[in-house]
């Protein structure tokens, strides 16, 4: 039985960490300092929906500093222990920050209804005004991560985060003004309570995604019938099983096939793995492991 172990080495699809550190180091700055900002206002105006905001940009800055970090350990050379690397930390990290938004939403929905049911006086043109300032902010940092938010789970999500956001900051401004002009105070729990669902309607699909990565299923964007289909494209391959897809990243994809081989076309085995490495790459499948078969031979794996 021969066994091929090949490797692809992608076509740039990934980010790469070099271009990114700078734009997640000016997020981290830039929403730390805003929300320093947006905490001491709201604890002076008494505003539940800018303490609201400025916790959801906390959890943020420590998304993206986690994000941050998960890149850069993608860089760490792999070892011994860790034949990989340390690349599934990305995927460990996206399922980590979906974890800390839904548990943030939890206790700001909690003082959001208490809130509601006995409302505080606030500023409404304090509120507004810096809410506004976070508009700039936040969608300032979405910019910095548009061009690479579908090549990778972590960058989307701090796209989304930031993109969202900036859409929870017109909602407060808005809320803001209205308060100036009426008084009617329950309005900033009103938008606290808004906030939470665009939060939990922003994240599910993270959250969801990233289990899926967890769980070594197949990346949602591939389909196995489509990768089989491609594979059987290849000159000399007679039949495909025993097919698995999984990522190593939030970037880099993995594939073991078991491929039926024409016992004609088998010395020709080192052309045919090149021609499929080749499209798997285009398929954003970057490490592919194969185990020909001859036609006349019989699978030894389990359910094959």
């Amino acid at each position: 039985m021969l066994h091929d172990h090949s490797h692809g080495h992608h076509h740039d699809h990934a980010p790469k960490l070099d271009h990114l550190n700078s734009a997640f180091v000016w997020g981290i700055i830039l929403n730390s300092i805003f929300v320093v900002i947006e905490a001491v206002t709201g604890l002076f105006s008494h505003s539940l929906s800018l303490l609201t905001d400025a916790g959801h940009n906390l959890s943020d800055v420590a998304s993206l500093a986690l994000a941050l970090l998960a890149f850069k350990l993608t860089k760490v050379s792999a070892n011994k222990q860790y034949t990989y690397g340390y690349k599934r930390s990305t995927i460990m990290v996206s399922f980590f920050n979906a974890l800390i938004l839904f548990v943030a939403v939890g206790f700001i929905a909690y003082e959001a209804v208490i809130r509601f049911i006995h409302p505080q006086v606030v500023q409404g043109g304090t509120i507004a005004w810096v809410a506004f300032i976070g508009i700039g902010i936040n969608a300032f940092t979405a910019w910095l991560f548009i061009s690479h938010k579908e090549k990778d789970l972590n960058v989307r999500g701090a796209y989304l985060h930031m993109a969202v956001d900036a859409i929870v900051s017109l909602g407060v401004v808005i809320a803001g003004i209205i308060i100036y002009f009426t008084h009617l105070y329950w309005i900033d729990s009103a938008v606290s309570l808004i906030i939470v669902i665009v939060i939990i309607g922003g994240t599910w699909n993270l959250l969801k995604n990233s289990l899926r990565l967890e769980m070594d299923g197949v990346p949602a964007e591939m389909h196995i019938d489509k990768i089989k289909a491609e594979l059987l494209k290849v000159e000399g391959v007679v039949n495909v099983h025993h097919v698995h897809v999984w990522a190593l990243s939030t970037t880099e994809n993995a594939l073991t096939a078991h491929l039926v081989i024409r016992d004609e076309d088998m010395a020709s085995f080192d052309n045919i793995k090149h021609n499929l490495r080749h499209r798997l790459l285009h398929m954003d499948i970057h490490h592919s492991t194969f185990e020909p078969e001859l036609a006349g031979e019989k699978c030894e794996q389990v359910k094959c």
